[in-house]
């Protein structure tokens, strides 16, 4: 490349990410579950210019600059009232509920376990949970690997309207998630809603030396989640979510330990890891690594899965903490690694899954659990799973090297 062509591809990487290479922001502030040594090698990769990881920020620029154009998310826009006649309040339907069709109300609603009934997106809250998760992430990373201020300005808007506004802030609490009408006007179950919240704050940590996002404002997210915490520890409903025996108690440690990070609480972090999530992989998994709990659903491998991820967040945050759950090993031989082996030869084609599945059976987000697996686990052999679905991994974990 000549002098005249490398002037022209700084000046155009300068019109196009709002920075000269080298001169974007300084290194990310620690994240969670995203790794800030990943992210600051991918960022080197990009100014020497190798090709993948300038693919890969292609990709996330072309999606953040249409995630620009989103609106901003709030619990207040939502056209029904909580029971509480606060709008304040978050709120969500229960999704596996169903209208008794043999009484003249329907009520008390009835569970079809894996069928949602569309009553659930008759409310948004949920959805708008999600979409700011999302949008905050995938923001705070295009401002990190660009320095253009526009992702960030984008991003802290999103945050301020979710959790500081006083016209738009949500309440600090989940009083009334996944209700169920006849039953209850809100469960424990209703925390697996927030379940994103991971994606949320590593976005919050990129943004946090942005010029978008006050000290000010930082501090009152965190301040907010310290009171959801409090909330999720203490009240009966969140009591209620940390006693669940599956995917929901897994992933209700996965935002207790996340939020304890985030609001520098890294002993509590560690005690939940070391205590409560240690005695879900003794009572959740069997020796071999079947989930009993999730293998019992309708859609068996979907939440064999899923548990699954919210286990493989939870080591990756441990990480925080000096806390090794990848090699773990309970005193019956229950382990994350067994978990994650018995499902193996399953989604590389070499055995027939026997369990109930009523809707189609996807590998995709085992892949994706497999490209993080493959660091701790390569002696299990992976050979036939990437001959069955070749190994191409996506923009996101090329840049940060988790998920996909």
């Amino acid at each position: 490349m000549n002098m005249f062509t490398r002037t022209l591809a700084t000046f155009i990487l300068w019109i196009v990410y709002g920075s000269l290479p080298g001169k974007a922001q300084q290194a990310a502030p620690p994240t969670y579950l995203l790794k800030s040594a990943v992210l600051a090698q991918s960022k080197a990769a990009i100014n020497r210019h190798d090709t993948a990881k300038e693919r890969a920020l292609s990709e996330l620029v072309a999606i953040a600059n249409r995630t620009l154009e989103h609106g901003l998310y709030a619990v207040t826009y939502k056209s029904k009232t909580p029971p509480s006649g606060d709008k304040h309040n978050y709120m969500s339907v229960a999704p596996y509920w169903w209208p008794d069709s043999t009484k003249a109300n329907g009520l008390p609603y009835i569970r079809r376990d894996g069928v949602t009934n569309p009553e659930r997106y008759a409310v948004k809250d949920d959805e708008y949970y999600n979409s700011l998760c999302r949008d905050v992430n995938i923001l705070g990373l295009a401002w990190y690997f660009t320095g253009n201020v526009r992702y960030a300005n984008k991003a802290a808007g999103l945050l301020r309207t979710w959790f500081l506004d006083t016209v738009t802030y949500m309440a600090p609490h989940l009083n009334y998630g996944q209700a169920i009408p006849g039953i209850t006007e809100g469960r424990g179950i209703g925390i697996i809603d927030t379940h994103m919240v991971t994606a949320l704050i590593d976005g919050v940590q990129l943004l946090k030396n942005s010029p978008s996002l006050s000290a000010a404002d930082y501090k009152g997210i965190q301040d907010w989640y310290r009171q959801f915490l409090n909330w999720m520890r203490n009240s009966p409903i969140g009591k209620e979510e940390a006693e669940e025996k599956n995917n929901h108690g897994t992933w209700y440690d996965v935002q207790a330990v996340a939020i304890a990070l985030f609001t520098e609480q890294p002993a509590l972090a560690k005690e939940i890891l070391t205590t409560q999530t240690n005695q879900r992989i003794n009572s959740q998994l069997e020796t071999d690594g079947q989930q009993p709990h999730e293998l019992a659903r309708t859609l068996s491998w979907n939440y064999s899965c899923f548990n699954l991820e919210a286990f493989f967040e939870l080591a990756m945050l441990g990480e925080n903490v000096s806390v090794d759950l990848w090699h773990y090993v309970s005193l019956d031989k229950k382990s994350l690694r067994n978990a994650f082996a018995w499902m193996l030869p399953f989604a590389a084609g070499n055995s027939t899954w026997q369990y109930q599945q009523i809707k189609d059976m996807h590998t995709n987000g085992y892949e994706s659990l497999a490209m993080a697996a493959e660091k701790y686990y390569p002696d299990l052999g992976f050979s036939a799973l990437w001959k069955k679905h070749p190994r191409h991994p996506g923009y996101y974990f090329q840049l940060t090297g988790w998920g996909d």
